[in-house]
């Protein structure tokens, strides 16, 4: 049976464009400890979204930040789940979907990346390019986001700011243009100045960065000899910069041609105003967005959603699932029965919220461009279409290919059917991957990761939020193939590595090294093999 509802986003179309056109959906991406937590929570900050921000004493003993809720993620210091905040600023409607810390959750990262139309890519003054950085780079070229770039920790030791520049170009293949550019080098950071708007901006820390910073203006000619001389050398360094690689062209950023480039010092809130207003400003509003088929779903048409993220466990006193969902057309209206284009089956919409880390506000109208946390969701998936009125399905996401390979094993034997449903439900969000095999069975399933501190997450919530502590016993396999043709015929295991399943149906092989992954060719020619994912 397919649901179906009346559809009062055609009636108000035209606010429904407005709307859409008022929203500003990104993300941040950064190497670990380049400070995106400490960022996120300054926007929030000065969106009024909080009262004082958690930096006044230094990572290692602040509180945790607004978006981080895993009891590893506060013991760690490090974000490794997503949150949307929402908050306006100047008129616009800023959708913040942050973002893992880790390079560990770079899956994780990449479903994010698929729900939002900007990103912010931050990097620390003192490191410039990181691995993680550039990975994550290249995940957002590939999708055509637009990328702002700051350049954060300006008030510590770090590289030259015109060195930074010729490396963002070099790095990321788009041409940087600066719209603030720092008076001051690294750790001596005394202002900013705003190339758009050509002012001189003085910066103060309030009570160590807890509150917004206080800015003034600043004259130059009326400043002593030494700080008058460091702010004419930062504009002579900006309009090096602007003669080099001209100005800024919307076009040109909207099209991943061109990056704007600020400077931060997020700890302090140095910076972070203009960042918002450039993003405001600049950044993409929601738009059509293109059907699996290659269809295109205005913004303004029946409501149609795209979940990208799967999460329980943050009620721990419910248990509950909720479904991280981009609205990206129509109206979402609380109730709604809409309809799983993978399933063709209804799902009612009757608890809808928004997520700010552990805590929820009831929703009841979202437009597109927002982010939607349905709760009771356990029927969804990462990659589900949901829709009213006219049905569509948007791509799904695909699988990352994992490098860590673990056995699971129930240490309480009496607590079995706890062992499988944790295991079943860490499968469902995407936590880990689960693959099985006769040869092992249900007792004994394979559990894949992109990086190990996966495996640390799965094995605490197993403890923690089903009651069924495990064992983890690595696997010294390396590589993953999907076997594509002739599955049937391989082996359930063979010299160097053995078969399984996944879930939704693929057969796969593991291997201890590429010498074995040429052997299995050589012995089972009849069997074709493809990479996993991305």
């Amino acid at each position: 049976m397919t649901a179906t509802t009346t559809s009062p986003e055609k009636a108000a179309g035209p606010d429904i464009r407005f709307e859409a056109g008022r929203r500003r959906t990104f993300a941040v991406i950064s190497h670990p400890d380049a400070g995106k937590s400490t960022l996120t929570e300054a926007l929030a900050l000065h969106a009024r979204l909080i009262q004082d921000a958690g930096v006044t004493h230094g990572k290692a003993s602040r509180h945790g930040t607004v978006s981080d809720w895993m009891g590893v993620e506060r013991d760690r210091g490090i974000s490794i789940s997503s949150a949307a905040l929402q908050f306006e600023h100047h008129g616009t409607v800023l959708n913040l979907v942050d973002t893992p810390g880790h390079a560990d959750f770079s899956e994780d990262t990449y479903r994010v990346l698929a729900a939002v139309d900007c990103a912010v890519m931050l990097i620390d003054a003192a490191k410039g390019f990181e691995p993680q950085t550039l990975k994550l780079l290249q995940v957002c070229k590939q999708r055509g986001l637009p990328i702002v770039t700051v350049i954060n920790k300006w008030d510590r030791p770090g590289l030259d700011a015109l060195e930074l520049i010729d490396e963002v170009g070099r790095r990321t293949d788009m041409l940087p243009v600066p719209l603030t550019w720092p008076a001051g080098s690294a750790d001596s950071f005394e202002g900013l100045i705003d190339l758009r708007h050509d002012q001189s901006i003085g910066l103060e820390a309030v009570e160590g960065g807890a509150l917004p910073a206080r800015e003034s203006d600043v004259s130059v000619s009326e400043l002593p000899d030494e700080s008058a001389a460091l702010w004419e050398a930062a504009e002579e360094s900006a309009e090096l910069v602007g003669s080099a690689n001209g100005g800024f062209s919307p076009e040109a950023f909207r099209a991943a041609e061109q990056t704007p480039v600020l400077f931060t010092a997020a700890a302090r809130n140095y910076g972070v105003r203009q960042l918002l207003d450039v993003i405001g400003e600049l950044a993409p509003p929601a738009v059509t967005r293109t059907s699996v088929h290659g269809e295109p779903r205005d913004v303004d048409s029946d409501f149609s959603g795209f979940v990208f993220k799967v999460q329980s466990g943050q009620n721990s006193a419910h248990r509950d699932h909720i479904a991280f969902m981009r609205i990206c057309s129509g109206m979402f209206e609380r109730g709604m029965v809409v309809t799983n284009a993978r399933t063709k089956k209804p799902f009612a919409t009757k608890y809808a919220h928004r997520m700010v880390g552990r805590s929820r506000q009831g929703v009841d109208t979202a437009c597109p461009g927002d982010v939607v946390g349905l709760v009771n969701a356990a029927s969804l998936r990462v990659g589900d279409t949901l829709y009213s009125g006219e049905p569509v399905e948007f791509a799904g996401i695909p699988h990352f290919a994992p490098e860590h390979f673990t056995v699971a094993r129930a240490l309480d034997p009496g607590r079995y059917k706890q062992f499988q449903r944790g295991i079943g439900q860490l499968e469902h969000e995407g936590v880990v991957q689960v693959f099985r095999s006769e040869r092992r069975g249900d007792q004994a399933p394979v559990l894949a990761a992109v990086g190990p501190l996966q495996f640390e997450v799965a094995e605490q919530r197993m403890r923690e939020e089903f009651g069924a502590p495990v064992k983890l016993e690595a696997l010294d396999y390396t590589l993953i193939r999907t076997l594509a043709e002739g599955a049937n015929t391989a082996p359930l295991s063979f010299r160097g590595g053995e078969t399984l399943h996944r879930g939704d149906g693929e057969v796969v092989a593991l291997f201890a090294d590429r010498f074995k992954l040429t052997h299995f060719d050589e012995d089972f020619p009849d069997v074709s093999m493809k990479v996993v994912g991305l």
